[in-house]
């Protein structure tokens, strides 16, 4: 995959210090990585890059929303995400991006491509179980939510005793007679 050149960052021409970078994702970022689970984004993505004269520091800060469809019902709903990251870029002899927040780039590089971190950041910041909020604060009305509730089993508040056989009382009087 061809990385995007409007997330590449080239750091040689750069002075020491602290520099910001400002990005607006929307979904036609997930359309170049394939990915379609998010019926609409919009997320701001602040790198700010702190360039020091043996290493980069990056720290990205993502927040916006993601509209995705309910695990239960299906129903599209926004879920709000904010994620902080940080990440360190050191020089060495070849490319290794092994350690989660740690990247080693070669001695020769001078730009840096970040599109792949953004696109792990909100993927990752997306919650494993999506809920909608109208179904723990009660207020979703959904043909399939009430289909569910009309499906889920009912509580028997019948007496058990009269279904136990009456076998069985002889073996609880043995555990009362300790």
């Amino acid at each position: 995959m061809k990385p995007m050149k409007e997330y590449t960052i080239p750091f040689v021409g750069l002075k020491v210090g602290n520099h910001d970078f400002e990005y607006k994702i929307d979904e036609t970022f997930f359309e170049y990585f394939e990915y379609d689970d998010f019926n609409d984004v919009k997320v701001n993505v602040d790198v700010l890059l702190n360039k020091k004269s043996t290493l980069l520091e990056l720290n990205f800060k993502i927040t916006g929303y993601v509209n995705l469809n309910c695990d239960l019902t299906n129903e599209p709903y926004d879920q709000e995400i904010t994620h902080d990251f940080d990440l360190v870029v050191k020089f060495g002899q070849e490319y290794n991006d092994e350690n989660i927040d740690i990247l080693i780039i070669p001695h020769g590089e001078h730009e840096i491509n970040i599109q792949q971190y953004i696109y792990e950041l909100i993927v990752l910041a997306v919650p494993a179980k999506r809920i909608h909020p109208g179904i723990e604060d009660g207020t979703l009305n959904s043909e399939i939510l009430k289909k569910l509730e009309e499906l889920s089993p009912k509580e028997e508040k019948e007496n058990k005793d009269e279904d136990i056989d009456p076998r069985w009382n002889t073996l609880k009087k043995l555990l009362t007679d300790k």
